[in-house]
C-alpha cells in the first residue's frame, strides 16, 4: 500500500510539497489561459508539472477576477462614451407648438381666426347667401330698395376690399405655419440625431454582451462546473482511501482463541 502511494505522489509546481495524483492536474491538462496565467509566475514550467487542486483555485478564482474587471472595464468605458454623447449635444428638444402659442401677438391671433374661417364651408355659404340677397334685393327692387342698381359696382368694390384685406392675413397665418413647420423640422432633426447617438450606443453595449459578457460568463461557468469537478473528485478519493483503510484495520484484528472471532486490537 505504501509502494503504491509513493509511485502516485507527485509534487507540486507551486509549494513542491508531494501530493496524490487525484489532488490536483498537470498543466498541460489545462486550458490555454489558466496554463499562460500560471506560467506567469513560474516561467519556467512545463506541461509535465503538477499543481494541486488548492493552488489551483486560486488561479482560476484569478482568472475569474480578470474576467470580471474586464468586463467592468469595457461597460465603464461605454457609459463614458455615452455620457459624453449626451453632454455633448446641449440641444433641449422642445414642444413646438406649445413655444409657438405661448409667443403669438393678437394680430397672429386674428390673423390665424380669418385663415381658419375663410377656409370653411360656414363661410362660402355666409358669402355667397349675402351676394344673392344683395343681388335680390337690388335687381328686384324688394321693399323699395336699389342702393346698388346693376351691374352692382357698390358689390364689386365690397367683394375686393373683402379680398384685399383676406389675403394678407392669410398671408400672416401661412407664414407663421411655415415657421412652425421650419421649427418642427430643426426639432425633429436634433431628435433624431440624438436618437441615432443613442441607438449606436446600445448596438456597441449589446454588442459587447454578445461577444464578450456572454462568452465570459459561460467561461466563468465552465470554471466552476472544473472546480466542483474538483471537490468530487478529492471526495471520492478520501472516501476510497477511507474505505481501503478500514479494510485494512480489519485486517489486522487479532483473532480470539475462544471465540474465532476478530477482537480489538
Amino acid at each position: 500500500m505504501t509502494e503504491q502511494k509513493v509511485e502516485r505522489a507527485v509534487r507540486c509546481l507551486v509549494d513542491q510539497k508531494p501530493f496524490d495524483l487525484a489532488d490536483g492536474v498537470f498543466l498541460g491538462d489545462l486550458e490555454g489561459p489558466l496554463r499562460a496565467l500560471i506560467r506567469r509566475d513560474f516561467p519556467k514550467a512545463t506541461n509535465q508539472d503538477f499543481i494541486c487542486s488548492e493552488h489551483l483555485v486560486h488561479y482560476r478564482l484569478l482568472k475569474m477576477d480578470q474576467m470580471i474587471a474586464k468586463d467592468y472595464d469595457q461597460n465603464h468605458k461605454l457609459n463614458k462614451k455615452l455620457t459624453r454623447v449626451m453632454q455633448r449635444d446641449t440641444y433641449n428638444v422642445v414642444d413646438v407648438r406649445e413655444q409657438l402659442e405661448d409667443s403669438l401677438t393678437f394680430g397672429q391671433r386674428v390673423a390665424d381666426a380669418v385663415a381658419h374661417f375663410g377656409g370653411s364651408w360656414p363661410f362660402i355659404i355666409t358669402f355667397v347667401s349675402i351676394m344673392v340677397v344683395w343681388i335680390l334685393v337690388n335687381g328686384l327692387h324688394l321693399f323699395g330698395v336699389h342702393f346698388d342698381s346693376f351691374p352692382f359696382i357698390l358689390l364689386n368694390l365690397f367683394l375686393s376690399m373683402v379680398a384685399a384685406i383676406q389675403a394678407p392675413l392669410i398671408m400672416m397665418s401661412q407664414n407663421r405655419s411655415g415657421e412652425y413647420d421650419r421649427m418642427e423640422s430643426r426639432n425633429d432633426y436634433h431628435v433624431n440625431l440624438k436618437s441615432e447617438e443613442e441607438i449606436r450606443m446600445l448596438h456597441s453595449k449589446i454588442d459587447h454582451i454578445i461577444q464578450e459578457d456572454t462568452p465570459n460568463q459561460m467561461q466563468i461557468a465552465k470554471i466552476q462546473m472544473q472546480m466542483l469537478g474538483s471537490i468530487e473528485s478529492q471526495v471520492a478519493e478520501l472516501r476510497r482511501l477511507q474505505t481501503e483503510l478500514e479494510a485494512t484495520a480489519r485486517a489486522d484484528m487479532p483473532v480470539d482463541p475462544e471465540s474465532g472471532n476478530q477482537g480489538h486490537k
